[in-house]
């Protein structure tokens, strides 16, 4: 038969030079690229056969093979599918030759980044191409299904490729690599080698609907070899959900997640309409040790018609569900050439919401429904849930409704913000909370005092996170988040009488003068000094004005390399103790002094040491403490 050469334009040997050299950071892709393609041709051809009766073609035995020649260093993908045409083989495999190239070759130059670059070879979308990363020569024998003349594609991916019209063809393609030499200082393994075709199969093929044929053992003289099915066929999240047992999915959860433990919980997600797409999410039982980790990878993995496309996609779901492993499986998306980089792609953020909603919705059933699985998920994940009240104001309200805190109301059972509501006492205008590094440290801080007297619930806040949401959420049902460590509160204002009003006055003026006088000795270090009605037992507190940073977010922010100005705060005093009875009658009676003053810092010490801080200069604190100690025995 006559063969035809065809010269490529200049623009477009070099854009198939950058496709083999640039595009593809990995180059064992060439293979996934390969198979799809194949098996893209085997549903057109069942397409076809289901449209046309009369298509006199065999589709029983549907499949892709794949070949090896070791002595020949060949590798050979071959489906019996749909095939090309003469003339399709020009239009498709051709494409990278048409007229318009150079117009593609000059936005390529004016593209200053790698980003860009890719994002320009995607309006392509040629992956038959990338089989020249691996291969010195590229040969393409096809037959479409219901004609007798089939076509011969040979090039060597550099100036030239030849047609050649052929009569013995089979029906379908075959795609010959003529291998080049292993060079694996440049990434280029062995494609000869069995193990390694089979391992590229399992990873990006395994899921592909047809069955993925290669013989792997050379059989004894006179024996037909028998090939081996290389992918499992087995995409579970594409199966009715009767027709898979928990333990299946369990094993493809730790297949995943890379876990021995089952999941705690199977999230299945089916879209169907313009957009369709599967998913498969898993909530483990136990975080990982990295989660708070700057290289933690996330566990969702992407596929576009059960070909894997990439192994931690964080596009699909928000940071604060980086914890949830699984499978999304898209009818079509927006890829580049390469297939590493999604596209800006408004079905991408549909997902996402899709996904993030359903998974928060799957978690407040386990609230309502299974309250044991729910306080594992939330012992284990609830602090990286929360990183979502500060990021993600659309799901903040679905957020809430999930979250569940440590309160003074029990020992050891958390309450949701709508629990609080319901036991919130008459006249509560307010939600009250505290933030510490413990429990304990929380129970036992002077801000509790008062509350813990009147029996007012405070939700005790030991995450780190925990200084950031309540200021991003503000508020809950119209009840506002309020520390009872910053600003004033008077908890007896709205029941007192006009006496208790007089009594509050008089004793305001006898500690004018101490408080003055404190308010310039300390003014160093804090901005007032005013009486307290939040202590009952301690002699003072610190506390921060309403809005202003509290210390632990201050050295927070500074943690994260953001430097903010140190705030000065309040020293409240408890008037009812007898320190401050007995400080504020010496300053009365004697005025200022030396032991006096170093009375004063030693009292704004103890109030610092109280809320878990640590004094400025701790050695002079401890030797004025052992100086007061000394002269008391």
């Amino acid at each position: 038969m006559s063969t035809q050469t065809f010269e490529f334009q200049v623009e477009a040997r070099q854009l198939l030079q950058l496709m083999i050299h640039s595009v593809y950071s990995n180059k064992d892709v060439f293979l996934r690229e390969l198979v799809s393609n194949a098996s893209d041709a085997l549903d057109k051809l069942r397409l076809e056969k289901l449209r046309d009766d009369a298509l006199d073609v065999e589709v029983s035995d549907l499949h892709i093979e794949l070949d090896i020649d070791s002595e020949a260093r060949t590798l050979t993908v071959r489906d019996n599918g749909i095939g090309m045409s003469y003339e399709e083989v020009g239009q498709l495999i051709g494409t990278i030759a048409n007229s318009g190239t150079a117009e593609f070759l000059r936005e390529l130059r004016e593209s200053k980044d790698a980003a860009g670059e890719e994002g320009l070879i995607g309006q392509f979308g040629v992956g038959f191409y990338s089989g020249f990363m691996v291969a010195d020569e590229v040969t393409l024998v096809t037959r479409r299904a219901g004609e007798s003349q089939g076509t011969r594609w040979t090039s060597r991916g550099e100036g030239t490729y030849t047609l050649t019209a052929v009569e013995d063809a089979p029906q379908g393609t075959s795609v010959t690599l003529h291998l080049k030499p292993a060079d694996p200082e440049n990434q280029l393994h062995d494609y000869a080698s069995p193990w390694k075709i089979r391992e590229i199969v399992k990873r990006y093929s395994d899921f592909i609907t047809w069955p993925i044929r290669m013989v792997t053992e050379t059989p004894a003289d006179g024996e037909e070899p028998a090939p081996e099915t290389l992918n499992s066929m087995k995409a579970l999240w594409a199966r009715p959900r009767d027709q898979v047992s928990d333990d299946e999915y369990h094993e493809l959860y730790k297949h995943i997640g890379h876990d021995w433990r089952d999941p705690l919980e199977t999230i299945r997600l089916q879209a169907e309409g313009t957009f369709e797409y599967q998913a498969l999410l898993f909530l483990p039982e136990h975080a990982p040790h990295d989660l708070f980790t700057r290289d933690f990878r996330r566990g969702v993995q992407l596929y576009v018609k059960r070909v894997f496309i990439m192994d931690d996609c964080e596009a699909l779901l928000p940071p604060y569900l980086r914890f949830v492993k699984g499978v999304v499986d898209a009818a079509d998306l927006t890829l580049n050439v390469s297939r590493e980089i999604l596209q800006q792609d408004r079905h991408i953020e549909m997902m996402r919401r899709r996904l993030t909603k359903k998974v928060l919705s799957t978690v407040k059933d386990l609230m309502g429904e299974e309250p044991d699985r729910y306080a594992t998920f939330w012992r284990e994940f609830g602090t990286v849930l929360k990183e979502g009240l500060v990021t993600d104001a659309e799901n903040r309200e679905a957020l809430l409704a999930v979250s569940s805190f440590a309160s003074t109301h029990h020992e050891s059972e958390p309450t949701t913000l709508k629990q609080y509501l319901e036991r919130m006492k008459d006249g509560q205008d307010d939600i009250y909370y505290l933030t510490g590094e413990s429990r304990q440290a929380i129970e036992n801080s002077p801000h509790m005092e008062a509350f813990r007297d009147r029996d007012i619930e405070v939700l005790l806040l030991t995450d780190a996170v925990d200084e950031v949401w309540v200021d991003a959420v503000g508020e809950y049902e119209g009840k506002k988040l309020r520390s009872v460590a910053k600003g004033e509160f008077d908890l007896d204002a709205k029941s007192e009488d006009e006496g208790a009003e007089d009594e509050r006055e008089k004793r305001n003026e006898a500690y004018a003068g101490l408080l003055e006088w404190m308010g310039k000795r300390l003014e160093d270090d804090i901005k007032e000094v005013r009486l307290s009605s939040r202590l009952t037992v301690s002699p003072a507190c610190v506390v921060s004005d309403a809005h202003e940073l509290t210390p632990a977010l201050e050295n927070m922010y500074r943690a994260m390399g953001q430097e903010v100005p140190r705030a000065k705060r309040i020293l409240e005093l408890n008037p009812g103790h007898a320190l401050v009875e007995g400080l504020n009658e010496a300053y009365t009676e004697r005025g200022d002094g030396t032991e006096l003053a170093e009375t004063a810092e030693l009292l704004y010490g103890l109030a610092v040491l109280a809320e878990g801080g640590q004094p400025k200069e701790p050695a002079r604190f401890v030797k004025l403490m052992a100086e007061r100690l000394e002269k008391a025995l």
